[in-house]
């Protein structure tokens, strides 16, 4: 899916391009997750999660509704749109409601499992086939989940649960996308994700902060929203540019490139964003990280080749279905070919 699902495959993928965006949108997630790292000690997530949706969406609707068709500001599938928003919105709220308790790259490790949750979500409800050789990558990979949770450490906590989590509504939300991509573009899916998600956040926290009480223990989960100079508002709205460039970038490259061939570099973002967090907050991983992460990566590039062995066997365009797993981001497609000749 270049923009919409529905498309063919570019008959000459400018691979060295698709591959330049994609690290160059891996690059400012890592960023974005940085910054809200380093900010969620002066703003609760609601606030940051909502800046950011309102400063995409005002960059992104006047480009819908100066490129026009097929994209569109209006939709009679905002009912899949609101569902997947809530996913997304809830799912993410804990992502980052675990950044204070747990390394970034730990966090971000276990969030991976969200392309292996999606292929064992889109077997049992798309009917997508899954071979041998995809199924023994994807438990290795999830086995490379519970090494990085370390569920039997003595550090373990049920913080951990939070990125699980998120990976799993994060899948949910790609699987729902399945359903509707060949009706709506890439850009559209995500004006009403980031749309929707930026009004759901504020009953969501509200309730996480008031009702159950939890921002008197945790002020980055409280009610205080402030902005205590026109600093704090510069670097709220370069969030939010951060993150609406880094999902234009990844936009592009699945234009231009084979969604199986740039996909793979998804992974890069683990290290980089390990790298970040060892550079910034001298974090470093724990040794059942690391192996986790190894295994993680392992799978998800043996996925990769397998697709794009997969794709070069089918005269047609293999089904699409958005995965790209990168946090934060809401709609960067990634091809789930059928297993050819998989067995």
């Amino acid at each position: 899916m270049a923009l919409s699902a529905a498309r063919a495959v570019p008959a000459r993928s400018r691979a060295l391009e698709g591959i330049l965006c994609i690290e160059a949108g891996m690059l400012l997630f890592v960023v974005q997750d940085g910054m809200m790292k380093a900010m969620i000690g002066s703003f609760p997530i609601w606030q940051l999660i909502f800046v950011r949706a309102v400063v995409t969406l005002l960059l992104l609707t006047p480009v819908i509704f100066y490129l026009g068709r097929p994209h569109r500001l209006l939709t009679p599938l905002w009912p899949w749109h609101l569902a997947r928003a809530l996913l997304f919105t809830s799912g993410f709220a804990m992502f980052y409601a675990a950044f204070p308790f747990m390394g970034l790259a730990e966090v971000t490790t276990i969030f991976f499992a969200a392309p292996l949750i999606t292929a064992a979500l889109a077997a049992v409800w798309l009917g997508e086939r899954i071979g041998l050789h995809r199924l023994g990558a994807l438990l290795v990979g999830f086995a490379g989940v519970v090494v990085a949770m370390n569920p039997g450490g003595e550090t373990f906590s049920w913080v951990a649960l939070l990125p699980l989590a998120c990976a799993a509504t994060y899948a949910a939300c790609q699987v729902i996308v399945r359903r509707i991509g060949e009706q709506e573009t890439t850009l559209t899916i995500g004006l009403y994700t980031i749309g929707f998600s930026g009004l759901l956040i504020l009953p969501l926290g509200w309730s996480v902060a008031t009702l159950l009480g939890l921002g008197e223990s945790y002020p980055h989960l409280g009610w205080d929203w402030s902005l205590a100079s026109w600093q704090d508002v510069g670097n709220l709205v370069l969030l939010g540019m951060v993150g609406m460039v880094g999902f234009m970038l990844l936009s592009r490259a699945y234009q231009v490139a084979n969604a199986s061939l740039v996909a793979p570099f998804d992974y890069t973002y683990l290290p980089m964003v390990a790298l970040m967090a060892y550079l910034v907050w001298d974090e470093t991983p724990g040794t059942t990280t690391f192996i986790g992460m190894g295994m993680i990566v392992a799978s998800g590039l043996y996925l990769g080749h397998r697709e794009l062995k997969a794709s070069r066997r089918c005269e047609e365009p293999a089904p699409t279905a958005e995965a790209s797993f990168t946090p934060g981001n809401p709609v960067a497609p990634l091809t789930l070919p059928k297993d050819v000749g998989d067995s």
